[in-house]
């Protein structure tokens, strides 16, 4: 990572990838932003400890704390690294990861799989109307492709046998989480779960309309959102004070 970048875009879902490519051009015209992606090969065990090691030795070169950002597995894993390295992380920003931040598209496939009569095909194309809604025939099975080689390259710790939570808690760096209002992965209540954990200068943000790939459908919308927060980080709003002179009537 050039010593330049001030942010930092992880990324374990590399079949994911081409839906935070709009965002991610959005980001760099604002900002110098750099990637750093982590695959998983069918010879490895499912380990966070691995891909937190690496993005650590990644990171330690770095002159400066860097904003990080992830979606889904990839911002789980941004948590569980400025848990872990906060003197690293200038501040973590969280799309589509709820109070329980385990909870992604997988394990609510896996979910559904397990306890609905239907095949696994005919549950993928339902996942495609739940995650992205009504598409054409041809888009509908390119998207279950990708979803096919995400649930085999991807970190996330869920099986159709095993479904790993992780406790909700915050993080000692400035926050900022972002779902979609239409999200039936990441839903209200999920995202609410993250409201005993905020700090003051913590953001909770929803994008109307947006699905659990929220940040494909509407990229300048949560841009915005996101600078708009960096900015609050380098220009604090003064706290108000009211001295003991001042009287207020009511």
């Amino acid at each position: 990572m050039s010593h330049s970048s001030e942010v930092l875009w992880l990324n374990v879902s590399p079949a994911l990838k081409r839906f935070n490519r709009p965002l991610l051009k959005h980001l760099s015209q604002q900002i110098a932003i750099a990637q750093w992606e982590y695959l998983q090969t069918a010879d490895e065990p499912m380990s966070f400890d691995v891909a937190l090691t690496l993005l650590h030795d990644h990171l330690k070169h770095s002159d400066r704390p860097v904003h990080l950002l992830g979606h889904g597995t990839s911002g789980l894993l941004g948590l569980l690294y400025a848990r872990r390295h906060p003197e690293r992380v200038r501040s973590l920003i969280l799309l589509a990861v709820g109070g329980y931040p385990a909870v992604d598209w997988q394990a609510h496939y896996y979910a559904q799989l397990q306890f609905l009569p239907c095949s696994r095909q005919v549950l993928l194309v339902q996942t495609v109307h739940n995650l992205f809604g009504s598409q054409s025939r041809p888009i509908i099975r390119s998207l279950m492709k990708v979803l096919e080689q995400d649930l085999s390259t991807s970190l996330s710790p869920h099986t159709l046998y095993q479904r790993i939570s992780f406790f909700p808690g915050g993080v000692p760096v400035p926050l900022m989480v972002c779902g979609g209002q239409d999200d039936i992965v990441v839903d209200s209540n999920l995202l609410q779960g993250w409201q005993p954990w905020l700090k003051q200068c913590d953001r909770l943000w929803q994008c109307p309309q947006g699905r659990y790939f929220f940040h494909y459908s509407h990229p300048k919308q949560v841009c915005q959102n996101i600078t708009d927060f960096w900015d609050t980080l380098q220009h604090p709003q003064p706290s108000i004070e009211l001295s003991d002179s001042v009287n207020i009537s009511v």
